[in-house]
């Protein structure tokens, strides 16, 4: 350090030492600080003091403090309620209770809190394994109308309802008429949100009303409608979860216009464009349906989910309905709710086109279904017959109806089987040939014959149509669930002799024997098939892929309903049967070979679609020509 550094740290430290000495406080200033210390130590001894002496009193007066902390307490949430729900303060503060209407058909728990339906049980039909089948229930439902009053949201569901006794109703006394009025009240009891609910007989269908009496004041003056929501997640129901899912969705219908729906494969969020009738919360074999007795305005919107990962439940639904609210001293919006089985009967009597939400099939299909398949079963349903009888009966009249149908299929075939040896020499002349010319040859020995190579293949396509139907009846026909039959426990679903305690893919985790039945009689009627059509020797690769093709078939019917399975079984065995007759009995080969020798003399007239094959050929022939 130099000179000057040294003088610099000399000065600054007279410089704090003479700062510490000018600001050093005097001996009276120290006094009055030691004074003001003593001053508030005495205060706080005074202040514990009394407090102590508070805690005295309180005890010598017999007073509770927890029972004053709970006063303070009441009082502050009172206020916070007001803050709140302004006139509904009261309302929000309430214990829930539950209220039972039921009748000989199902169970309905209504809550007091919110006013909602929280579960319904259907008395005459359980779950797979046993246990009382609920709709939905408590926990995984929502019911409420939301709506603007004191510029913020409000919904009912936070607010407890009161049961009446006055002009509108309260009697859940007895099983022919049950009427259940509750309010929830905005201050007095001139103003208040009401639902009545009515249950009568052995009805599936409620009635439900929503009156708004009085709070034309309350709610928001540029509010003109009302929200009802209404939510549910679908538990599993079913033994086969995976084919619940599947037919699972929600289904809507617009006022004068036909039924729609949200694809089962799809999760999609949809407004209406127009005032909707009724919403389905549509499961596989049961539904839940709000009706609107004129229709929810066209703000309205649903929803579904599908609970991945999800044991418990299924899908999950939701829709936000839209009523109008006029802002009139006494407001109605009348409604009905359907909580019941997708029975085609049942939903078809009320009017309302609900009996659509049963998949029938697409258009003929739904036709056949609706005017030949459900007519027979509902008329064999009548003599309390077992349904794997009813099935069987059921088969036995479709082949009767569909008989002549098969006889021209078998006439085609055995003609076509005469015709061979004329056609495999013909094939031999021209195998070293132009392949049109071969089939300008084989057509011209049709012609001569007078056979329709395509005449066996129009009667399989007539019967095409009651095929695919049925295939979309027996898994939707709720008559089937839960019904034994031989070994199957539940016609609706697949029946399983064996689990394998895993799963494997492609076919599943166990053995169902319908399958195998229909897929062994399936074999058998190719087989038979392809010996009397005398062509079991021909195009190897397709005969492999005919008999490939119900074994790949397999997989699908495995997991599939028995039902069906047990039908197309019963058609197999059939058809084999009524062609092993006909061929036998009926159809004389010799006499119908003569006949065609006989037809080959004869000039005949060329049909039309004939022409129109021989001009295809013909057209073709040019084609290759120009090509050349």
């Amino acid at each position: 350090m130099d000179k000057n550094s040294i003088i610099g740290l000399v000065v600054i430290a007279g410089i704090l030492i003479g700062w510490m000495l000018l600001t050093k406080p005097s001996a009276e200033e120290v006094a009055r600080q030691q004074q003001m210390r003593d001053s508030i130590a005495k205060v706080e001894e005074l202040a514990q003091k009394a407090k102590e002496a508070a805690k005295q009193v309180v005890i010598a007066t017999a007073v509770d403090t927890t029972k004053v902390s709970e006063l303070v307490n009441d009082s502050l949430k009172a206020s916070i309620r007001k803050q709140l729900y302004g006139n509904f303060s009261e309302a929000a503060n309430g214990e829930n209770q539950i209220i039972v209407l039921e009748n000989e058909v199902m169970k309905v728990n209504v809550f007091t809190k919110g006013g909602r339906i929280a579960s319904v049980e259907l008395k005459n039909y359980k779950t797979f394994d046993g246990k009382p089948l609920i709709l939905f229930d408590p926990d995984s439902s929502a019911q409420n109308i939301q709506f603007t009053a004191y510029s913020k949201e409000f919904t009912t569901d936070s607010l407890c309802f009161t049961p009446t006794a006055n002009g509108n109703g309260f009697n859940i006394s007895g099983t022919d008429s049950q009427r259940l009025a509750m309010r929830v009240y905005a201050g007095d009891k001139a103003k208040y949100i009401e639902y009545v609910y009515s249950l009568t007989g052995n009805e599936y269908m409620m009635g439900f009303r929503v009156n708004v009496v009085g709070l034309q004041d309350i709610i928001a003056s540029n509010a003109n409608s009302l929200k009802l929501n209404w939510r549910m997640k679908i538990p599993v129901q079913e033994q086969n979860k995976q084919t619940q899912q599947a037919a699972s969705t929600i289904f809507y219908k617009y006022p004068e216009e036909n039924v729609d729906k949200i694809s089962e494969t799809s999760e999609e969020k949809k407004a209406f464009e127009m005032p909707v009738k009724w919403v389905g919360f549509k499961q596989q074999f049961f539904t839940s349906v709000i009706i609107a007795d004129n229709a929810f305005e066209k703000a309205s919107e649903i929803e579904t989910k599908t609970e991945h990962g999800s044991a418990k439940y299924i899908k999950y639904y939701s829709a936000a309905l839209s009523v109008p609210y006029k802002h009139s001293q006494a407001e109605t919006y009348g409604m009905r709710l359907y909580f019941g089985p997708n029975h085609f009967k049942t939903l078809k009597q009320y009017d309302l086109e609900l009996e659509r939400q049963i998949s029938l099939g697409w258009k003929i299909f739904g036709w056949i279904n609706r005017f030949l398949t459900i007519p027979i079963f509902n008329f064999l349903d009548g003599f309390n017959l077992n349904y794997g009888l009813i099935i069987f009966i059921l088969t036995i009249i479709i082949k009767l109806l569909l008989l002549p149908i098969a006889y021209k299929t078998v006439l085609s075939s055995a003609k076509m089987r005469v015709l061979k040896p004329e056609v495999d020499e013909m094939n031999e002349k021209f195998k070293d040939q132009d392949p049109i010319k071969k089939q300008q040859a084989t057509m011209a020995l049709y012609k001569q014959a007078g056979v329709n190579p395509m005449a066996g293949c129009i009667p399989v396509l007539l019967q095409m149509p009651i095929l695919i139907a049925l295939f979309s009846f027996f898994p939707a026909s709720i008559e089937l669930r839960q019904q034994p039959f031989l070994w199957a426990q539940d016609l609706s679903t697949y029946d399983s002799v064996y689990n394998f305690g895993f799963s494997i893919p492609w076919y599943g985790d166990h053995v169902s024997l319908f399958a195998l039945l229909m897929t062994a009689s399936t074999l058998l009627y190719t087989w038979s098939n392809s010996q009397l059509m005398g062509t079991s020797n021909q195009m190897p690769g397709m005969k492999w892929m005919m008999y490939l093709m119900p074994v790949l078939f397999l997989g699908f019917l495995n997991n599939y309903s028995a039902g069906l399975s047990w039908y197309y079984f019963l058609a197999n065995m059939i058809t084999f049967g009524q062609t092993w007759v006909m061929q036998k009995f009926v159809i004389d080969s010799d006499a119908l070979h003569a006949k065609i020798q006989e037809n080959k003399k004869k000039p005949k007239e060329t049909s039309k679609f004939q022409q129109r094959l021989e001009q295809m050929v013909k057209d073709r022939q040019q084609g290759t020509q120009k090509k050349k």
